[in-house]
């Protein structure tokens, strides 16, 4: 049995010789992965990724990760396609293969079937002379470095070289599209992160329920559309119905007085509120909100018009923190 010192040293060595094959990896980019990048950027169909085993395991989640970053593709299981699910693809897209030693048989049927309707495929192996490298149209050949394993045979050191190449060939391909945070949230609508990519105009209380005053407006009708609207303010407008100020429960308070109700809403507003636009988004927006210790934020456009009102339970009812 090892001691935990020995586990640690353990562990610290593979993560050792994995830092040093992606450093290997990252030092031996070149001309064929810009050409693997240009191949999968030009095909107007889907990027479709393959691999057998531990490989296999891989492509899934580099299929995964295009496709969350604006590429559509998917992952074709080698078996599977031998036995019908060639039929899903088609001349239009790009097929990415992995194997390490780049003589895996069950990709047999799918280079086949790439060569024969003239399908671009791109080869990620270990092995510069094998199978797979001399069918391919590109080739991405590892590094040589060892599996971490002691044995030299689990794939660990292989897999994390072919992980990390199809995040680059992802991120690359997200940034050469423009692929913005705006776009990562529409394929992420769900779950933390996209509660943290919610804009403002996602969340935001819209015409039909602002609560519009005049300047003039007297206090005890301001009274009435606050209780109406229910959102603990009042957006005061100006004769071009640009927000000038708002009306709060903390504005009341101040003004408590017998001839409260007979004052407008010009002479008890807060002037010049804080206000935010509708596209940024709903994190930083409740970021304002604590650092100006309010709760409610009027949405506004370039010429400051009321678009929507903002409140903090808005924000925590998304999960948005």
């Amino acid at each position: 049995m090892t001691s935990a010192s020995d586990d640690i040293a353990i562990a610290r060595r593979v993560l050792a010789i994995e830092a040093e094959a992606l450093s290997a990896l990252s030092a031996g980019l070149g001309d064929e992965f810009v050409r693997a990048v240009a191949v999968l950027e030009a095909a107007s169909g889907r990027v479709i990724v393959t691999g057998m085993g531990k490989s296999g395991h891989v492509g899934r989640k580099i299929a995964a990760t295009m496709a969350s970053t604006g590429r559509t593709a998917f992952y074709v299981h080698p078996a599977e396609a031998s036995h019908g699910d060639l039929g899903m693809i088609t001349a239009a897209d790009a097929v990415v293969a992995l194997s390490n030693s780049g003589e895996t048989s069950e990709l047999g049927d799918i280079v086949a079937y790439t060569r024969r309707f003239d399908i671009p495929l791109i080869g990620i192996t270990a092995r510069a002379g094998s199978t797979l490298a001399a069918a391919a149209d590109v080739a991405l050949v590892l590094p040589a470095i060892p599996e971490a394993c002691p044995m030299g045979l689990a794939p660990t050191t292989s897999t994390t070289m072919m992980l990390a190449l199809g995040d680059a060939l992802a991120v690359t391909l997200l940034e050469r599209k423009g692929f913005t945070a705006a776009d990562f949230q529409v394929f992420h609508p769900g779950g933390k992160l996209g509660q943290r990519l919610l804009r403002v105009s996602d969340l935001m209380h819209g015409a039909a329920q602002l609560p519009l005053v005049r300047l003039d407006t007297v206090m005890a009708e301001v009274l009435l559309v606050m209780t109406a609207k229910s959102l603990g303010c009042a957006g005061v407008v100006d004769s071009d119905g640009a927000l000038a100020g708002i009306v709060t429960d903390g504005d009341l308070r101040r003004h408590m007085r017998s001839d409260l109700l007979g004052l407008t809403a010009g002479e008890v507003m807060t002037r010049s509120p804080k206000t935010v636009g509708p596209g940024l988004l709903a994190a930083e927006a409740l970021r304002i909100m604590n650092t100006k210790a309010i709760t409610s934020l009027f949405v506004v456009d370039e010429s400051s018009r009321p678009l929507g009102v903002l409140h903090v339970h808005d924000c925590l009812r998304a999960g948005v923190a």
